[in-house]
């Protein structure tokens, strides 16, 4: 059990949820490795909160997949294979505790499989809110210059809005996957320096497509714009 119980403690805030953060850190730092019992004893004295508290906050992590609670209120951490990455709050936690290449890697994969998509059907679909939208994103992206900060922001909002106008309500929600590890992506490749080519143009391709309902063309401009950053970012 780690000693770094009262300076993470949440004692006096008396949310399960302040709980539930501070044992999902603890998980993802590996400070509670796979297959360990989180027992309620231990906890309850250690957090100096009560076991309803516990209780509930292994239940919110229950439900995330990052743990299994028992009836008795302990809890075993599961393996990584079970956590679900899908969960907002998960993926927070896992990009708090950093993240590899590989997971980059796994989540452009996905990306290449869901934005083409995602902008075909954009062009077939978009209204005139979704083009100001990404208008808005577009004149964004080009009023930021080289500011890093302006330019994470403008390229969020850019595949936010797109992943909205393919109207398809489950693209839609993968924005809430999607972006996050995005905009990680971005903050650490403006990070990193390197001279690399201001992105404007290659989304401003997209969104002509999408402008004049060229399915195919928005397609294969998005999978350009990936593959474009997977090369510039790697």
């Amino acid at each position: 059990m780690t000693q770094s119980g009262q300076a993470d403690s949440p004692a006096g805030r008396g949310a399960h949820k302040a709980t539930a953060e501070v044992l999902a850190r603890r998980i993802f730092d590996g400070t509670y490795g796979q297959g360990e019992t989180l027992a309620l004893p231990e906890l309850t004295a250690e957090l100096d909160v009560s076991q309803t508290v516990v209780r509930e906050a292994l239940k919110v992590l229950d439900a995330k997949g990052l743990v299994d609670a028992s009836q008795k209120g302990d809890g075993v951490v599961r393996r990584r294979e079970d956590w679900n990455l899908l969960d907002s709050d998960v993926l927070r936690w896992k990009l708090a505790a950093g993240a590899s290449s590989d997971f980059f890697a796994d989540v452009l994969e996905l990306r290449r499989s869901i934005e083409p998509a995602a902008a075909g059907l954009a062009a077939e679909r978009r209204t005139d809110d979704d083009l100001a939208a990404l208008d808005a994103a577009l004149d964004a992206m080009a009023g930021a210059d080289d500011d890093p900060v302006m330019l994470v922001r403008a390229d969020a909002s850019f595949h936010t809005a797109m992943l909205l106008a393919s109207n398809n309500r489950f693209y839609a929600q993968l924005r809430r996957v999607i972006v996050p590890v995005l905009v990680r992506r971005d903050r650490e490749a403006h990070a990193g320096g390197g001279d690399v080519e201001h992105p404007h143009a290659v989304h401003a391709a997209v969104v002509e497509a999408v402008r004049h309902r060229d399915i195919d063309g928005a397609y294969m401009a998005m999978l350009e714009l990936l593959d474009k950053s997977a090369r510039d970012h790697p």
